[in-house]
């Protein structure tokens, strides 16, 4: 059985900067955009995920193994589906937009103006995201071209700026404190956690993300204009 070092391709005495090396180059090769499989990409994803909790093959393999068995109460289930709330409405805006009209992304009016200002869908709008859904699937469900590459958490293309709300990370490989407290997140793996949220996409060239992208792999709307 493959443990996490074999799946990342590196040795168990790795250390934290080549791990996080390799997982982005695996988590970019594994992608089934890229020609990989939606099964290995979550191997690598999880792989990365056990050596920085600190991997242990007996106990994590056993307790893998239990909670697999453990049978599932149906009534348990059927509590949590009751409960979970319909969606929440995430308010978008696009980062371009802001040159245009001369805002700032710290105007406490910003969406305001842009609900004012007669965008077209594509720079401005709402999309409901369904409950344990990240936002660039919810966004690229409602039809939207949003920037990636990864997918994984590995890489900043994907990253918006939270102006209200909130939204969850599981995992923090690459942003700051300064970012993460500034509201930046990465849309293709954060939940929002509040009925509303406000973010500002297409913001993968600010200052301090720009040096954390990878090269894109999706080819990015052309505007009428251009």
């Amino acid at each position: 059985m493959d443990t996490p070092f074999d799946i990342l391709h590196i040795d168990p005495d790795a250390d934290e900067a080549d791990v996080i090396e390799a997982y982005r180059q695996r988590v970019k090769e594994a992608h089934p955009d890229h020609g990989g499989s939606a099964d290995e990409f979550q191997r690598v994803r999880a792989a990365y995920e056990e050596i920085r909790t600190g991997y242990s093959l007996g106990e994590r393999d056993i307790a893998r193994t239990d909670e697999r068995d453990r049978p599932t109460d149906a009534s348990e289930d059927d509590a949590e589906s009751d409960a979970e709330p319909d969606g929440t409405r995430v308010e978008y805006l696009d980062y371009d937009v802001l040159a245009e009209h001369s805002w700032e992304l710290t105007d406490e009016d910003l969406f305001e103006k842009a609900a004012a200002a007669g965008l077209d869908a594509e720079s401005y709008g709402t999309v409901v995201v369904e409950p344990r859904t990240c936002l660039l699937k919810a966004a690229e469900a409602d039809g939207h071209n949003w920037p990636y590459a990864c997918r994984g958490g590995a890489c900043a293309n994907c990253a918006v700026a939270v102006v209200e709300g909130d939204m969850e990370m599981p995992a923090n490989h690459i942003l700051s404190s300064e970012m993460m407290d500034f509201g930046i997140r990465l849309s293709c793996i954060s939940v929002p956690t509040t009925d509303e949220v406000k973010v500002v996409y297409n913001i993968e060239h600010l200052p301090g993300l720009d040096e954390l992208r990878l090269p894109s792999q999706q080819a990015r709307r052309v505007r009428p204009s251009d």
